[in-house]
């Protein structure tokens, strides 16, 4: 399934017109895009949680030269699934 799909199904349950159910899917996403740029967690309650975690700087080779290089330390998004949907899936 992609955002197309997604935008499909939200029009099929809530009707109206498709712009309106891609604003829909869209303004989802923005919101959790801008929580997590402020360094907030999104919890949804039988879906999961979305958090932003702290990579740390190391030292890692590049495998096509064999030199070692600098990463920098960097915030990444990290997805926990939730208990519902870890059942979910597993059925």
């Amino acid at each position: 399934m992609n955002k197309a799909d997604l935008v499909d199904k939200v029009h099929e349950k809530l009707g109206g017109t498709k712009t309106a159910s891609e604003d829909v899917v869209e303004t989802v996403f923005g919101n959790i895009t801008s929580s997590l740029k402020r360094g907030e967690d999104v919890s949804i309650a039988g879906f999961g949680v979305f958090a932003v975690r702290q990579r740390a700087a190391r030292e890692a080779r590049n495998p096509r030269t064999g030199e070692m290089v600098h990463v920098v330390a960097t915030r990444v998004p990290k997805f926990r699934a939730g208990k519902a949907l870890k059942d979910a899936v597993k059925q």
